[in-house]
């Protein structure tokens, strides 16, 4: 582990992957020092009281460390690892963007910031998840699928995490598997990376945010000379993103497959979505009005977490909390999300209020004459469905 003074081992582990990182024209760094960012003193972290470590991970523009913080673990994020002088004006407004919009929310099921710094480097500092990504956990198990508890816990999870930031007029804009992390023990989900999160606006904004194969299709441009353009859009999008992560979750395998990032945009914009011939077919509806081409006919994260909530509670009565689940393959516990939001008075009276779609209400209807029967026959249809999938 590090240096217990943690700025000059800080200062050592940044000074080499730094030239790796680079990217953009140096004319950039004439620009970056023209753009200042302006972060709360009440968020800034005292560096002599971080340790760094091992990495984690490595992008484009950032790398992030384990590390500890007043002994607590955490998880160090650091922007283009150099001095903060030399960041481009783009790194430097998301850098502001995701402390903001991070440093706001406060819930079980969205990581928990820390601090941040701007110098030597622009560092985020959050709660360690050793789980590791939701992406790299479901890499590690194919070709099997996660128990089918499991996957609709972190399904729910994720949905009241973005119910709770569409409540507080939040959009993530970028929900994928590589954004969610897991607990050690694998069996407890939280939202991360605020990067191109921003506050809903009636505005246009910009378009072709977050990750080709989880983007919805109002957010891609259909005409070259539209590109660069604004568009309008609202919080739906994340909507469409979630139903992607959903069919992850129940099958496993990578929507579109096969196909580059630009063809599976292509795919998405002429409203063709990946097969749900082994999706069981209870879920299918759901998944279904999630990923609606007409951002309306997209039910609301309320809805959705009603929905799973219905059926995990009718699941749960017919069966122990543990699943079965496959040695060496899956976590060796299993413990449910929350399934009551865990939203303040205010929050929850606004999530309340939300519209119902029009492409929802049937789900609704469904869910709650499902609640008055037996969960055996579900559950019967369900794993026999499921069971196929494996074979």
């Amino acid at each position: 582990m590090a240096d217990e003074k943690g700025i000059p081992n800080l200062e050592r582990s940044l000074s080499t992957p730094s030239e790796k990182l680079i990217d953009g024209p140096k004319g950039d760094n004439l620009d970056a020092q023209n753009v200042t960012i302006s972060i709360d003193k009440k968020l800034l972290i005292d560096l002599q009281q971080l340790s760094i470590g091992p990495i984690i991970s490595e992008a484009h523009y950032s790398v992030v460390y384990q590390g500890l913080y007043k002994s607590l673990p955490v998880a160090i994020k650091v922007i283009q690892p150099e001095k903060s002088s030399n960041v481009s004006p783009e790194r430097k407004v998301k850098f502001e963007r995701e402390i903001t919009m991070l440093s706001r929310v406060k819930h079980d099921s969205i990581v928990k910031f820390i601090g941040a710094s701007t110098e030597p480097a622009l560092i985020l500092v959050t709660e360690l998840m050793k789980g590791d990504t939701l992406q790299k956990y479901l890499w590690s198990i194919r070709p099997h699928c996660p128990d089918f508890n499991l996957s609709l816990s972190f399904a729910l999870g994720i949905s009241r995490a973005m119910e709770y930031l569409h409540a507080i007029g939040i959009i993530h804009r970028d929900l994928k598997p590589s954004n969610l992390l897991l607990t050690e023990d694998k069996t407890r989900i939280k939202l991360a990376d605020f990067g191109l999160a921003r506050v809903v606006a009636e505005t246009e904004m910009t378009a072709e945010a977050g990750t080709y194969r989880w983007m919805a299709p109002e957010l891609l441009y259909t005409e070259p000379a539209d590109y660069g353009a604004k568009k309008h859009y609202n919080h739906k999008v994340d909507v469409y993103s979630f139903s992607m992560v959903l069919w992850e979750l129940l099958t496993n395998d990578t929507p579109f497959k096969g196909k580059t990032d630009i063809m599976a945009a292509n795919a998405t914009a002429k409203n063709l979505r990946p097969s749900t011939d082994n999706i069981p077919k209870d879920i299918v509806p759901l998944i279904s009005s999630c990923w609606s081409e007409d951002p309306a006919d997209r039910p609301e994260f309320a809805q959705i977490s009603d929905i799973l909530a219905n059926i995990l509670g009718d699941a749960y009565i017919q069966q122990t909390i543990t699943p079965n689940l496959s040695e060496g393959k899956q976590p060796a516990a299993y413990t449910p999300q929350t399934i009551t939001p865990n939203l303040s008075d205010k929050d929850q009276s606004t999530s309340e209020e939300i519209a119902n779609s029009s492409g929802t209400n049937n789900l609704m209807d469904k869910s709650a004459e499902n609640k008055k029967k037996k969960s055996k026959s579900w559950l019967c249809c369900f794993k026999s469905g499921y069971n196929d999938n494996l074979q």
